[in-house]
């Protein structure tokens, strides 16, 4: 008498011609695949009524199907979107997303993510500035055999293990617009201590004002934290110069709405009597009045890039997932030549 039971993931793969990668991609929607290999590894499915089983798939990889999420940043909306982009990526898949905050300051900031790891058993995880910049945190999950993909402004890893954008190019871009426009009091909200995204941005402007044979002297910079409170905080000790900035960059929408709401209390107006240009391009730049001109920040893509990293399995990529993504400049109504003196 024929044994008979559930048709598995090696039948499937034996009948398509096929590696069980393979089978596993088309299953969980890897884009990864052409559509000749993909319609035919679905036929085979359809005509099997193979049922993947992720608990039994689970318990042989010793990995469960999540996708973490490690951050220690202050800024909601940009956690926000960074889950938006990985949800993109794993919808219609077997893979859920877990998120885990973490205090980079902590004494046991390691051994807690090591527990982490461990008790979750996670199949990747995503690790955002400033967390990604610890290379003592990519060697945790390198020793806990966890996949793991890098944030940053600047490159951190192979390309396997990283997406990076160019933030410093950014800023230089966005200051130059500053300065044809006639601005050569510029003053900067700076990012907090800690986050390399803040130095490069700091870079950019400053490498865009020196180009411009424009001093930047140490009174023209406040630093910020990237919420609005830090931002008001800044912008008044910037408008409190004389003679004050005609403009000011902010290395977040945050901390702009902040110099906005702190102009507006003074009875400037922008950009009549104060330009400013945020950067992200979170809902905050399109809401606050006048609209925010700002750096579009393509954080979203570079999340949904590097879940897609993290579920790809190795080898057989015919289309690789990019792993530096350029921001660009957004005019909007915040900038405009300075007042005549």
């Amino acid at each position: 008498m024929r044994k008979t039971g559930q048709p598995t993931i090696n039948d499937v793969a034996r009948i398509a011609g096929v590696s069980k990668k393979t089978v596993s991609r088309v299953i969980n929607r890897s884009p990864l695949l052409n559509d000749d290999t993909r319609k035919r590894v679905e036929e085979v499915i359809g005509g099997l009524g193979y049922v993947p089983n992720p608990q039994a798939r689970a318990l042989a990889l010793r990995r469960n199907f999540l996708i973490g999420l490690v951050h220690d940043n202050p800024n909601a909306q940009t956690v926000m979107n960074v889950q938006q982009g990985m949800l993109e990526a794993l919808h219609d898949t077997e893979f859920e997303m877990v998120v885990r905050p973490v205090d980079r300051g902590s004494a046991t900031m390691l051994e807690d993510l090591r527990h982490f790891l461990e008790r979750q058993r996670l199949f990747g995880v995503l690790l955002m500035p400033p967390i990604s910049e610890n290379e003592m945190v990519a060697k945790l999950c390198e020793d806990a055999g966890c996949r793991y993909v890098r944030m940053g402004s600047v490159v951190l890893d192979d390309a396997e293990h990283m997406v990076a954008s160019n933030d410093r190019e950014a800023v230089r871009n966005a200051t130059d617009y500053l300065i044809a426009q006639g601005h050569r009091r510029i003053g900067l909200v700076g990012g907090p201590h800690g986050f390399r995204s803040a130095r490069e941005r700091r870079a950019g402007f400053e490498e865009a004002l020196s180009a411009a044979g424009i001093a930047l002297p140490r009174s023209m910079v406040a630093e910020g934290n990237y919420t609005f409170e830090s931002g008001m905080v800044a912008a008044e000790r910037l408008l409190d110069l004389t003679p004050r900035p005609t403009a000011i960059f902010s290395c977040n929408d945050e901390m702009a709405a902040g110099v906005i709401h702190a102009a507006s209390q003074r009875g400037l107006a922008v950009p009549r009597d104060l330009s400013i240009i945020g950067f992200d391009d979170t809902p905050i730049a399109a809401h606050v009045w006048p609209p925010l001109t700002t750096v579009r920040w393509p954080i979203a893509s570079m999340a949904r890039s590097a879940a897609l990293k993290l579920i790809a399995d190795e080898g057989e990529a015919e289309v690789e997932e990019p792993s530096l993504f350029l921001s660009t400049l957004i005019r909007r109504g915040s900038v405009a030549a300075p007042p005549h003196e």
